[in-house]
């Protein structure tokens, strides 16, 4: 990566700019809403962390689910301190009584849900399709693939006609890169599960969509960059990783009615790496 931006941080890109009531009125979950400690002295904001706090700043009341429950209560102490309403749940997209549940509980306490993000996904294993064994290998793919599919089953009825559901994937479903195949895998295979939800949410006017980030800057992308130092220096055509904000922006396109004419779309934000 270069030393020198391109592409200088907005006030948008570093989390301060004010919120504009896109989500006035709106009841959200976030699976995923937490985030992994990394150094908790530098850490940057997760992306699920900046959603959270981005639709709350935008006037939504916001259901902040994580398998950890201290990460996703620091979410919502953070989305207080400015103003805005969030509270959290404790929920393992693994276990489908705890997804039924979770989706339950947002629902009651939101009174109705309309809008729900889905911002899960492991990398686990040693590099490369050699060293992969099944155990890794079915690891991701029960929480990348398997989790989102039982968030869907479970959401799809309950959310309000016209709602729409928002994947947070990665451009490793797009090119081979991470050099985990599994992660490859489930983030690609991701696509088709998005595709079918779209699907059968489209006579209720549900719309699904993915994001799908490049190089983050979040604790999550400094983990990885730990087991994959080559990924730190991958040339980013703005010379610069994103911010989890930034990520969060392109969510609050698609969680908005701002989109409300587009589903079974995916959403590159990778400053070009994979276009260019």
């Amino acid at each position: 990566m270069s030393d020198q931006p391109l592409r200088a941080p907005s006030a948008e890109s570093l989390g301060e700019a004010p919120g504009r009531g896109r989500l006035s009125g709106r009841r959200i979950l976030v699976v995923g809403g937490g985030q992994r400690v990394f150094d908790a002295a530098t850490d940057p904001i997760g992306n699920g962390r900046a959603m959270c706090r981005l639709f709350a700043r935008e006037g939504a009341h916001v259901a902040v689910a994580d398998k950890n429950p201290a990460s996703a209560e620091q979410t919502v102490q953070l989305i207080a301190k400015e103003g805005g309403r969030a509270f959290a749940i404790a929920a393992d997209i693994l276990r489908e009584d705890d997804v039924r549940r979770m989706i339950d509980e947002a629902a009651q306490r939101l009174g109705g849900l309309d809008g729900l993000v889905l911002n899960v996904g492991v990398g686990v294993g040693a590099l490369g399709l050699a060293n992969t064994k099944p155990e890794d290998w079915d690891q991701t793919l029960a929480v990348n693939l398997r989790g989102p599919m039982l968030c869907c089953k479970a959401g799809l009825p309950v959310l309000a006609s016209g709602s729409p559901i928002v994947f947070i994937s990665s451009i490793a479903g797009l090119t081979s890169g991470s050099q985990l195949p599994a992660y490859d895998a489930s983030k690609a295979a991701l696509e088709g599960l998005m595709r079918h939800v779209a699907r059968e949410g489209a006579a209720r006017g549900i719309r699904a969509n993915i994001v799908c980030p490049g190089l983050v800057d979040t604790p999550l992308g400094r983990v990885a960059t730990a087991g994959r130092p080559s990924r730190a220096r991958s040339a980013v055509p703005f010379g610069r990783q994103a911010t989890g904000w930034e990520i969060a922006y392109a969510a609050l396109f698609f969680i908005s009615d701002e989109s409300v004419y587009v589903t079974a779309q995916l959403l590159a934000v990778d400053a070009g790496l994979t276009g260019l």
